[in-house]
């Protein structure tokens, strides 16, 4: 028997393409391999000339090194409201990028449990969330999304201190001197993640809605025509459209950052979007999402739906309304994630931390900071004391005639103005004390 020295090759499928399921028995399929995320090699960022590290600088606008004085700059390319947005689908989920793009280490508070991309080399001992020192540097996968965009940072850090001392002393039922008590001086400056959501919605409404209808009516018992004023219910319905254009929603925790605070430095400017490089982010802290993409937009929906129910509401003729119902349709849904500039500061005042955060792109100011309480009631009892004090004089006054009637009447209108301002003081210095 003479063996076939030459055996026909095995076939394989072409580069690039994997078995699928068939439909026909028998019959073996290939297709082609679809794109996985993509993790680009990190770079790192050390100065060619010296070899320290380098940060990106603000007002440089580029790449820099403090020890030698090299500079590269960063040719931004300017997206602005043009940005790409991407459909809710799982191709384009699976298609991103993943990582930050650059070597990077994180940081990672045992106190409260957040966590922060550092640059590679960074020193530091203070959680930049809660002031804690119990922290450590950890190794975690890239497995995170990669933003697409940014906002580059516009106020420099040597500016934060005195945008910090103006606030601080802003207020006059904080402690006396807070501003020259507290020092925030060690301002971190952090890429924050958001979430960008676009999206239509065509929002149908239905109610009864109540009018004022006056009648004339003969009162036989007096003899008399009577006007008579009822409310009469009529069912009606409508239509509202709406565009949504760049609805925010943080990617961070609330336990972590305060959403009341981080909303207080609303609005963006989002025509200095820019794209993504991580030429922006070297030297700075960086936070990835933690809020992911599926939950972000449920947070986006809801608002969006209390959003088209004021729109619904204004467009009835009557602010008499019961057994409203509304249903909403959306449509074109699409996303972006995107970094945005702040600058962070945790300070504790008498054992308490309280956050300040400073928009790195306007340098608008918020946070919350200390309240003296004594000058809180204080304020109020000012504001309480006319009213009681006429009232209680009105009392023995009565025995006298009317004075002592007109007396109390104005007491207790008096007590409850003063009631009223002092229920929207307190509330304004809790809001202030919490953030």
């Amino acid at each position: 028997m003479i063996e076939n020295q030459n055996p026909a090759p095995i076939w394989s499928p072409p580069e690039g393409y994997i078995q699928v399921d068939s439909q026909l028995p028998g019959v073996t399929v290939y297709a082609p391999q679809p794109e996985g995320p993509t993790t680009d090699q990190a770079v790192s960022y050390n100065c060619p000339h010296c070899g320290a590290n380098v940060a990106y600088n603000v007002s440089a606008g580029g790449i820099a090194c403090e020890y030698c004085g090299f500079t590269a700059p960063v040719a931004p390319t300017r997206v602005g409201k043009s940005a790409d947005s991407f459909e809710f689908t799982l191709e384009t989920l699976s298609q991103a990028r993943r990582g930050w793009g650059a070597q990077r280490q994180v940081l990672h508070c045992d106190s409260c449990g957040g966590e922060l991309s550092i640059p590679m080399g960074a020193l530091t001992t203070t959680c930049a969330f809660c002031a804690s020192n119990q922290v450590n540097v950890i190794t975690t996968p890239e497995e995170a999304l990669r933003p697409r965009f940014l906002i580059p940072f516009k106020v420099t850090p040597q500016g934060t201190p005195p945008l910090a001392k103006t606030w601080l002393g802003k207020g006059w039922y904080h402690p006396n001197a807070l501003a020259e008590n507290v020092a925030v001086r060690n301002f971190v400056g952090i890429y924050l993640p958001f979430w960008t959501f676009k999206a239509r919605v065509d929002a149908r409404w239905r109610a009864q809605v109540g009018y004022q209808k006056t009648e004339r009516i003969f009162n036989h018992r007096t003899n008399q025509w009577e006007s008579r004023t009822r409310t009469v219910w009529v069912w009606e319905d409508g239509r509202v459209n709406l565009n949504v254009d760049d609805l925010l929603i943080p990617g961070t925790a609330p336990k972590h950052l305060s959403h009341a605070i981080l909303k207080q430095l609303y609005p963006f400017q989002m025509g200095d979007l820019v794209a993504y490089s991580p030429d922006y982010l070297a030297g700075w802290r960086a936070q990835a999402y933690e809020t992911t993409l599926t939950d972000a937009w449920e947070m986006g929906k809801g608002t969006i739906r209390e959003d088209a129910k004021q729109a619904c509401y204004q467009k009835i003729r009557s602010s008499q309304v019961r057994n409203f119902s509304m249903s909403a349709d959306f449509s074109d849904e699409s996303w972006r994630y995107i970094l945005l500039p702040a600058y962070l500061a945790a300070y504790r005042y008498e054992g308490k931390v309280y956050q300040v955060m400073i928009n790195g792109q306007t340098g608008v100011v918020a946070g919350s900071k200390p309240v003296a309480w004594w000058k809180v009631w204080l304020a109020i009892a000012a504001l309480l004391a006319p009213g009681g004090f006429l009232t209680l004089i009105g009392l023995p006054l009565t025995l006298l005639g009317g004075i002592g009637v007109f007396a109390i009447a104005l007491g207790i209108i008096l007590f409850i103005i003063g009631a009223v301002i002092g229920f929207s003081l307190y509330n304004s210095a809790r809001k202030s004390e919490v953030g």
